[in-house]
């Protein structure tokens, strides 16, 4: 029997390239030699200090606007553009091989061309229904953080599969290269349980970057990110990130021992001085963030519908002590804003607030005239006007003890003034989802409970759509009759709006049109800017690849190259 196999196997090998199978006899008897247990390589592993792990990470949605929201985003979302070295937005080409307005088209329409090899980590390719469904959502969803770009959106086209993306414009659209960032994983999200406000509570449910989610446990405060197997471009350096959030005393321990090889989080000036008392052994950088912390108040408000009763709250306010609430000391602290729509950090940065438009310390006097003139009387140490005391309710989201901070002491210099004032925290997605973009045309009370509110303003893209996105009037859909939802001021002045139109059709510069209306704001006293959000990065010594990032991409957008240290955890 066996010399007939050996036989018919040589004259099969003889037909191939390839060698025949070596044989071995072994009596029926005999089990099989027990070989020596191979040894696993160790995982490489970068370990990163990180604040609270808060729940919910929309990268476009205000309510879930936060640090780790953006290091998810990094680290897991494709998007058409990055910023460059210079700060630049360049085409990634990891995602695409093209993106060009079409010349010849009878409305300006940009035509997107992803990469055939480009798919998501559960093997759904990346594809024109994922920017259909950004287009859908942000254009309509309240509390979108850059939603005015894409309702200049007409129709976003399908073509060749799905790899190659049309998107016709109402009108010309100077910014259209920061649309289409982070895409989401439209096959998984549309049709999850609580929508678009919900979807993302628990992180992405699939990868289109170098790392995926391995473990997620907002209760430990840990976040574990794996190297994503089928991400199509070059790997990451290191097999694993792991986000860990502690306080500020506790980072500064475990970056004194080793336990973090990074941390990235918002530090106070007592935590400064610890970090510097680490020598050596660490690099210490602030890294500016894409917003600034702003006070919006707002003209859609019964109590502030009065431009003299906004003034008089402005000039009750000490914005330095509103600021140091707000950044305790920390890296933000350098950074004042003193303009409307650009970030102290951002190119182009000029301080456009006019001298003395409002005082640097609270002004009693001014505060009496401007009330007085708007009507009002005080009695009791009361501002009153028709018997009812000025009473001005401050909002802040309840997850975020930095804009709690800012509210209280808000409120606290009001009463000072005889300003009544106290503060609510509603959860983000009703502050930034519900109460402030709501319609102040509308019989709804809740669309005017909110007089002040702590709020970021979002930074970081085409200015002009910045400039719209706070202070343009609302949009109205195709058929004219559906507005899209109101800005967060709810300011809208129609003489304006022109200008901001043509800014946005880069028929006049955005520095033109910010000469033209950042005055009026300052004078309709609808937003006090305080500072931008910043934090520290920290690196040990000896760890490689770690970088601030490009513009406002983050040092998160640079972790892929990070080289770690091995683990004894196998991962296994």
């Amino acid at each position: 029997m066996l010399p007939a196999l050996l036989a018919a196997l040589f004259t099969l090998a003889a037909c191939t390239n390839a060698p025949p199978p070596q044989l071995v006899e072994r009596p029926p008897s005999e089990s099989p030699t027990t070989s020596a247990p191979t040894t696993r390589p160790k995982l490489t592993e970068v370990t990163v200090g990180v604040d609270n792990l808060e729940g919910g990470f929309n990268p476009h949605s205000l309510a879930d606007l936060s640090p780790t929201s953006s290091a998810l985003a990094s680290l897991m979302l494709p998007s058409v553009f990055r910023p460059g070295p210079g700060g630049e937005l360049e085409l990634d080409r990891t995602l695409m091989e093209s993106a060009k307005v079409v010349e010849d088209a009878e409305k300006f329409t940009v035509r997107y061309q992803i990469r055939k090899e480009a798919g998501w980590s559960d093997g759904a390719p990346i594809a024109a229904e994922d920017f259909v469904y950004l287009w859908e959502q942000l254009r309509s969803q309240p509390g979108a953080s850059d939603p005015v770009g894409y309702q200049l959106i007409e129709d976003v086209a399908s073509r060749q599969g799905g790899k190659t993306v049309e998107v016709t414009f109402s009108r010309p659209y100077e910014g259209w290269r920061t649309l289409f960032t982070n895409l989401l994983p439209a096959h998984l999200v549309k049709d999850a349980p609580g929508g678009w406000a919900e979807a993302l509570d628990r992180g992405y449910p699939a990868s289109g970057g170098p790392f995926a989610i391995q473990q997620f446990d907002l209760d430990r405060g840990e976040i574990v990110l794996v190297r994503n197997d089928r991400y199509w471009g070059e790997p990451a350096v290191s097999d694993r990130v792991v986000l860990r959030s502690n306080d500020r005393a506790r980072q500064v321990e475990s970056l004194r021992s080793g336990d973090s090889h990074v941390a990235v989080f918002s530090a106070d000036d007592e935590t400064m001085d610890a970090l510097r008392g680490l020598g050596d052994a660490v690099r210490v950088k602030t890294v500016p963030r894409p917003a600034t912390m702003q006070l919006l108040l707002r003209p859609s408000s019964p109590n502030l519908t009065d431009v003299r009763v906004r003034k008089a709250v402005a000039s009750a306010l000490n914005r330095e002590d509103l600021t140091e609430v707000g950044t305790q000391g920390g890296p933000a602290d350098q950074l004042p804003a003193h303009a409307q729509v650009l970030a102290p950090s951002e190119r182009g940065y000029t301080p456009t607030e006019p001298p003395g438009a409002f005082p640097g310390e609270p002004d009693g006097g001014e505060v009496a005239r401007l009330l007085g003139e708007a009507g009002y009387q005080r009695s009791g140490g009361t501002w009153l006007r028709d018997g009812r005391p000025l009473n001005l309710v401050i909002a802040a989201p309840f997850d975020n003890e930095q804009y709690i901070r800012i509210a209280e002491e808000t409120a606290d210099q009001l009463r000072q003034q005889g300003i009544q004032a106290n503060v609510i925290t509603p959860t983000g997605d009703q502050l930034f989802g519900e109460m402030l973009p709501a319609n102040p045309r509308t019989e709804d009370p809740g669309a005017s409970s909110v007089d002040i509110a702590v709020a970021p303003r979002p930074a970081g893209g085409d200015p002009a759509t910045m400039l719209a996105a706070s202070f343009g009037c609302p949009k109205t859909d195709e058929d004219g009759e559906q507005p899209f939802p109101y800005t967060m001021t709810g300011f809208c002045d129609p003489l304006l709006q022109p200008t901001i139109d043509a800014a946005l059709s880069g028929a006049i510069s955005f520095d033109e049109a910010s000469e033209r209306v950042e005055p009026v704001v300052w004078s309709q006293a609808v937003a006090l800017p305080l500072y931008q959000q910043a934090q520290v990065m920290v690196v040990r010594r000896g760890m490689s690849g770690v970088q601030p990032g490009f513009g406002f991409a983050g040092p998160f957008s640079t972790a892929d190259r990070w080289l770690g240290s091995p683990t004894d955890d196998d991962g296994y």
